[in-house]
């Protein structure tokens, strides 16, 4: 399997992009040959650990967004590989401006065809460590355009920082929406992805998901990062001592975020 270890070279212009506007796309960040190597494993892991039995009009707003497979790294030797990529980590620290990064956690989330919308929602709503710098990597490993629910931005909204106690709902997609009309921020979608491109997002950064309207299955893998010296916070809300549980065992707040689940996966220092 590749190792996905070289560099991808990000220009001065590309980090102060993603700085300014807390979202960025990159293309090619993984090559036709390492998506055609790795998709059918991740295709593979998501219909062996899915477990979404419901039909998608038996489902809630958030239900129908996507199929939502977590942390596949610690179940699959090979998408291991992909998911503690240093190529893919090295991108995350640079466009941070840290020296080294450990994983969050992966998900793979697949839009079924006639598969909803994914509200407004800010990722750091659900995540409780004490950092500003925390990123995530979205990957299709299919051709995606716009009718099959790719992100969107509301750029320039991570300096908004906190926004309330907004889980992804209805009522996140109402309340914000409001807020990004109101304060005049403009909403980047990109029309065309092809498989290895991939997205990185600010964990403040407003952002959100048109249905999928095709009859194609949208298929991306998302990989969330932290600094690797960051914190845990006393959790505030359900989903975060949920998150605290789950990803830092044997953790408490006040620890650096760092459980067996948590491995450095580039750092400068050990380079």
């Amino acid at each position: 399997m590749p190792e996905l270890k070289s560099e991808y070279a990000l220009s001065a212009e590309q980090i102060n992009s993603f700085r300014e506007r807390g979202h960025i796309l990159l293309h090619g960040v993984a090559s036709p040959e390492e998506v055609a190597a790795y998709r059918p494993l991740l295709r593979h892991a998501v219909e062996q650990f899915n477990t979404e039995k419901r039909a998608l009009e038996q489902r809630d707003t958030y239900g129908k967004a996507f199929l939502q497979i977590v942390n596949l790294w610690e179940r699959d030797a090979e998408v291991r590989r992909f998911t503690l990529a240093r190529r893919f980590a090295k991108i995350a620290a640079d466009l941070m401006g840290v020296d080294g990064v450990r994983i969050y956690h992966d998900q793979a989330l697949f839009k079924e065809p006639g598969g909803g919308p994914t509200p407004w929602h800010q990722d750091h709503y659900y995540w409780p460590l004490e950092t500003e710098h925390m990123i995530t990597m979205w990957m299709p490993v299919v051709p995606v355009s716009a009718e099959m629910g790719p992100p969107r931005f509301a750029s320039g909204s991570h300096r908004l920082g906190f926004l309330g106690d907004l889980p992804i709902s209805d009522q996140s997609e109402e309340e914000l929406s409001r807020l990004i009309a109101e304060r005049g921020f403009s909403i980047h979608l990109d029309d065309a992805f092809q498989p290895g491109d991939a997205t990185f997002h600010d964990s403040w950064t407003l952002h959100s998901t048109p249905g999928n309207s095709t009859s194609v299955m949208r298929e991306a893998m998302t990989i969330i990062y932290h600094e690797m010296n960051a914190r845990l916070v006393e959790p505030d809300s359900a989903s975060r001592r949920a998150d605290l549980e789950r990803w830092f065992p044997g953790l408490k707040p006040g620890d650096v975020a760092a459980s067996p689940l948590n491995p450095i996966v580039y750092a400068k220092s050990i380079e």
